[in-house]
């Protein structure tokens, strides 16, 4: 039996809000090759002017279709991923503190993300453990001074199977369909001064009613899942970055990813989005203008779909290490870069290697003289038959 969620049709909330003036407004002038603009001028923690940002992380999106015959499949299947660098980022992020005001726009064809945010009605801010909290998808990262800012649009009868036992897609009558967005980040000075980490997720559901030839009639429910996960802060003057030494910085990492290697096995198998949180390690030595970093993190639980079958290999709990390398650059491509030379999942004391076709890793340097870092990265699956994707961001900081 299913409980209705949402009932008639919801005006569309204009989009975001913000975190007040504990939230942040940083410099840049967005990709395309150009230089991003610096300002170091401590004002990340507690911004006094609106400021915009040029992101670093990645994006994927992921269009499909479902529907309630006795068809336990995703068909009509669409997936795309992409990881920005440095100097070319389609992710960009304004803040005013005089309205309170977040602007999140995502540009990423590659990606076939193309959405702008504006989170501006003080209801936007939402947070879990009320009657009230971030739709179904959203991690749940206690501890780490997270906020979430949400908008979203609904129109007819949806409803949730209360059997799920972990955050489901609606269903619901033909022609009832869904829209929400959420943006969430660490709030600056959490954990580091001049970047910080955040993510983004779209779940967009609309349903139809279809006539088959015999005159019978199914539920079809079309589903765009988008999700982004990226660093944005005050980026430090590449006259102002060492020449020499060496550094070792400490932070979060956040990664969004789809990971299903079952689909030679089974291609009825679901794919389905999941989160990883944890942190990272990323030593530079200047002098040789190069760098390395280790990331581990834990998985969390599915979100699932309503008509096809909880199949999934990584359950909540599972643990990811990566470790990647590369060369600084500040000159050509406005940071460091490199790639993922390894990644693996370990569960129930079983670790599996990522078999890795393609990888980055894009960052850059933030606040004076360098004390923190921030940037993205991406694993990229190649074994045949199988679909793994996986796009993060890491922040850091000196002791």
């Amino acid at each position: 039996m299913r409980k209705p969620l949402l009932l008639v049709s919801l005006t569309t909330l204009a989009a975001c809000s913000g975190g007040g003036p504990q939230t942040a407004g940083g410099t840049a002038v967005t990709g395309g090759g150009t230089t991003v603009v610096s300002s170091n001028n401590g004002t990340f923690v507690n911004p006094t002017q609106k400021k915009t940002y040029s992101a670093i992380g990645g994006v994927q999106s992921y269009h499909y279709s479902t529907d309630d015959r006795n068809v336990s499949q995703q068909y009509n299947q669409l997936y795309a991923g992409n990881a920005s660098t440095a100097r070319n980022s389609g992710i960009t992020i304004s803040y005013d503190p005089r309205d309170a005001i977040f602007e999140l726009a995502i540009a990423d064809t590659p990606g076939n993300v193309n959405q702008t945010t504006r989170y501006q009605d003080p209801a936007h801010r939402t947070d879990f453990g009320g009657a009230k909290q971030p739709q179904d998808g959203t991690p749940n990262i206690p501890g780490k001074g997270v906020l979430y800012l949400e908008s979203g649009s609904a129109t007819g009868q949806l409803t949730k199977d209360p059997s799920q036992t972990q955050t489901s897609l609606p269903t619901g009558l033909a022609n009832a369909s869904s829209n929400e967005f959420t943006f969430f980040y660490q709030k600056p000075g959490t954990t580091t001064q001049y970047v910080t980490w955040a993510g983004y997720l779209r779940n967009q559901v609309s349903i139809a009613q279809v006539t088959n030839p015999n005159n019978s009639t199914y539920l079809r429910q079309d589903n765009v899942l988008e999700r982004a996960a990226f660093v944005f802060g005050e980026r430090t003057d590449n006259n102002n970055v060492p020449k020499t030494g060496t550094a070792s910085y400490t932070g979060d990492m956040i990664a969004t990813m789809v990971y299903n290697p079952l689909l030679d096995v089974d291609p009825s198998t679901p794919t389905y989005y999941q989160w990883i949180s944890g942190s990272n390690t990323t030593n530079v030595d200047f002098g040789a203008n190069s760098f390395s970093t280790t990331m581990t993190g834990t998985v969390s639980a599915p979100m699932y779909d309503a008509y096809t079958s909880q199949t999934h290999v990584l359950d909540a709990g599972a643990t990811f290490n990566a470790a990647a390398s590369g060369s600084i650059d500040l000159v050509n491509k406005g940071g460091f870069s490199g790639q993922v030379g390894s990644a693996s999942f370990t569960q129930g004391g079983t670790t599996t290697p990522v078999n890795i076709a393609g990888s980055s890793i894009d960052g850059a340097f933030y606040g004076p003289n360098a004390q923190e870092v921030g940037g993205g990265f991406r694993v990229v699956g190649g074994t045949p038959d199988q679909r793994i994707d996986i796009l993060g961001a890491f922040t850091g900081k000196k002791p």
